[in-house]
C-alpha cells in the first residue's frame, strides 16, 4: 500500500466546456482518496457546463470570459491572478480551448499539464480525429504533456492508444479516444500527487515506480 504524506497536492483545473476529463479526475481523486485538493475550476467560457458540475460538487469555480478581452496578454494576466489565489502545485488543462501566451507558459512551466486528443507529435491543434481518419492511420489516441510555449509540443508524460477502424466516423473515434483519456489523465494526476513525475533541467520526463506512461484501450 502506498504511504501518503500529510501534504496535499493542490490542483487548479482549467476547462472550456463540459469538462468530462475534469469530472473523471475529480471523481477518481475522491473515490481513491488521493493526497490531493482540487482548489478551483476555472473556465474561459461563462456557459461551460463543467462549471455547474463543479458547483454541484462543492468545488470553487469561476470564469473569465475570454470573449470580453481584446488581447491575449490581458486575459493571461487576469487568469494568472486568479490561479495564484490558490497557490497550486499543478494546473491541469482539461479541455481548455484557448492558447496561452509565452509569458504565461514560462511563468508556470513545469506546473502546466495538458491533455491533447492525438498521439503527439502527430496532429497538433484542432480536428485531430478527422485528420487521423483522413490520413489512414490505424492507431490514434491521446497525450498528456507538460505545456511549452510552442503549441502541443511540450515534454510527454503519458499516451493512450486506441485502434482506428475503417468504418469509424469522427464521432465514433472521438468517443473511443475520450474513453482512453479518462484512464490516462487521472493516472497522471495521481502520479503527480505522489511526486512520481520528474521533469529535469533538460526537459526530459521520468516516471518513478515502474509506470511506463503507456495505456491501451
Amino acid at each position: 500500500m502506498t504511504k501518503y504524506s500529510n501534504k496535499k497536492c493542490r490542483f487548479v483545473i482549467l476547462i472550456s466546456g463540459r469538462g468530462s476529463n475534469m469530472q473523471e479526475l475529480i471523481k477518481t481523486c475522491n473515490s481513491d482518496n488521493w493526497p490531493a485538493e482540487i482548489s478551483a475550476v476555472i473556465s474561459n467560457n461563462p456557459k461551460a457546463a463543467g462549471l455547474d458540475w463543479a458547483n454541484n460538487n462543492y468545488i470553487n469555480s469561476t470564469y473569465l470570459d475570454s470573449s470580453k478581452y481584446s488581447n491575449r496578454d490581458d486575459f493571461d494576466r487576469d487568469l494568472s491572478i486568479e490561479i495564484d489565489k490558490y497557490s497550486p502545485d499543478y494546473i491541469l488543462l482539461a479541455g481548455f480551448m484557448r492558447i496561452l501566451g509565452c509569458s504565461f507558459v514560462r511563468k508556470y512551466y513545469g506546473k502546466l499539464i495538458n491533455i491533447h486528443p492525438s498521439l503527439l507529435p502527430a496532429f497538433p491543434g484542432l480536428d485531430t480525429h478527422g485528420r487521423a481518419i483522413s490520413s489512414g492511420v490505424r492507431i490514434h489516441g491521446c497525450t498528456v504533456h507538460f505545456v511549452s510555449p510552442e503549441l502541443d509540443s511540450g515534454p510527454i508524460i503519458a499516451q493512450g492508444y486506441v485502434n482506428v477502424f475503417s468504418k469509424d466516423t469522427v464521432e465514433i473515434l472521438s468517443e473511443r479516444v475520450l474513453e482512453i483519456e479518462h484512464k490516462v489523465f487521472p493516472s497522471v494526476a495521481h502520479w503527480l500527487t505522489l511526486n512520481e513525475v520528474i521533469l529535469d533541467k533538460d526537459d526530459k520526463v521520468s516516471i518513478l515506480n515502474n509506470h511506463n506512461g503507456l495505456f491501451y484501450l
